[in-house]
């Protein structure tokens, strides 16, 4: 077997991994967000719980996607990533105690972080499975996004779950592109290689 039918086969599986994982991440993300915006804002232990595991699932879903792309060693923004969600957990359901506007400075900072780490992955994957620019939109919105977190959350403005859920939704809307673009791509250089 030659190295250019091999190159194919392993740029077709991780093409097909990506896709299944942004769909995933966008249906994830699509969920939280709209239970955000309809049942956590009259339910604070909702809301609360909701909070705590929104940035849980980035950790687990880094995790799936740096294991099923090389292996943590291979994806050091993905492994990064992991620790900074797991912390953010963590620090989340400390903030709860201190009030909304405590929460949103933990979000905000894990939002310039995550985002960051998530430029990079993509930028990463740009000549391996292509199709990143969305990501690396993503990423860079999240860090911009996490500035406007802190700021807010040392303001007097009331803060709630539902601008969490704004930031959440531009990411599904991001994951989606993605999966959509990667698609796209694929049948592309698919008609390519037919001619």
């Amino acid at each position: 077997m030659s190295n250019r039918v091999i190159e194919h086969r392993v740029a077709g599986s991780s093409s097909s991994w990506l896709k299944s994982y942004y769909l995933l991440r966008f249906a994830v993300s699509a969920i939280w967000v709209a239970l955000a915006f309809t049942l956590a804002e009259g339910t604070p232990v909702l809301a609360a719980i909701m909070l705590v595991t929104y940035p849980a699932w980035d950790a687990i879903a880094n995790y799936l996607d740096a294991t099923r792309s090389g292996g943590l060693g291979a994806n050091k923004s993905q492994t990064f990533n992991i620790v900074v969600s797991v912390i953010t957990t963590i620090a989340v359901a400390i903030a709860l105690g201190k009030g909304m506007s405590a929460v949103l400075a933990v979000y905000g900072t894990w939002a310039i972080l995550s985002g960051l780490f998530q430029l990079v992955t993509g930028l990463r994957r740009w000549t391996s499975a292509g199709a990143q620019w969305a990501m690396i939109l993503s990423g860079a919105q999240s860090a911009l996004a996490g500035v406007f977190f802190v700021k807010m959350a040392g303001g007097t403005a009331p803060a709630g779950i539902a601008h969490i859920a704004g930031y959440a939704a531009f990411g599904a809307f991001y994951f989606l592109v993605s999966a959509v673009w990667l698609t796209v791509s694929d049948a592309r250089r698919g008609a390519r290689r037919a001619i």
